[in-house]
This record gives C-alpha cells, structure tokens and sequence, in this order.
C-alpha cells in the first residue's frame, strides 16, 4: 500500500505496517471488488450494444438483453461497493493516525493539535501527515 518505504526510517515503517494490519481485510475486498467489476460491465457493455445495434432478430433478443442488463447491474453494484470500502478505509486509517497521536507521550499537545487538524482537514495528505508528525515525535523524544 505505502510507496517508497525502503528509504523510510525503522520507526515510521513499523507505524505504517501497524496501520496496514488494520485496514488489509477492507482493502482486500475493496480490491477484489473493483478487479470484478470492471470486466462485468465491459461485457455487458458490449454484448448489449451488439444485440441491441446488430443486425440479427431473434426470439431470444429479450431474454439476451435482459441477462446482460443483470450482469451490467452486478458490475456496477460491485463498482459502488468497491468505491464505499475505499471510504471506508480512508475513515479507518483517519481513526487509527488521530488515535496514534492523541497516544503520544513524547509530542507537545499543541503538536498533537496541529497534526489532528492537519489529518482531519486534508484527508488525502493523511499518511504524509502522519509521518511528519511521527518525525517531529521523533525529534521531540530525543530533545526531551
């Protein structure tokens, strides 16, 4: 999930692969939703524009149409899905950081503040967030 941590420090790669233990099961099945779908609705897609715009009539045309229409209609409920976990674990991984640092013994309140309100006003800059303010934790820690 996280980008890059080779180069990261050991104490911000154990943060982060606590958070990753917390949200793995939602991301997997977001993932496997999204991996489904896709290629449902690329089918129905197709197949409903070749029977409905094609030259061929059969007896079966409704029957056909309407099968695809279903599979059109599973693809896109697991589309929804998948896009409701990705909400999901974006509000997960909101809960674990501001629980991490209202944990912190080592950071300055006021630190504290600045980060939640950071978290809670950017959420997409939530993981960069995060490990500035596990730096800054770090700092203070050895300043202290």
């Amino acid at each position: 999930m996280f980008q890059r941590t080779a180069e990261m420090p050991a104490f911000i790669k154990k943060e982060l692969e606590k958070l990753e233990e917390k949200i793995q099961p939602v991301m997997k099945k977001a993932s496997k939703y999204v991996l489904f779908s896709y290629p449902l609705i690329f089918i129905s897609i197709m197949n409903l524009f070749l029977v409905l715009f094609g030259m061929t009539t059969t007896e079966n045309a409704a029957l056909t149409i309407m099968i695809y229409a279903v599979i059109g209609a599973v693809g896109m409920a697991l589309s929804k899905e998948g896009k409701l976990l990705r909400k999901d674990i974006l509000k997960r991984t909101a809960e674990y950081i501001i629980d991490r640092i209202n944990k912190s013994e080592d950071a300055s309140e006021s630190l504290k503040n600045k980060y939640i309100m950071l978290v809670k006003g950017q959420p997409f800059l939530l993981i960069q967030h995060f490990i500035e303010f596990l730096k800054e934790e770090k700092r203070d820690r050895l300043y202290s």
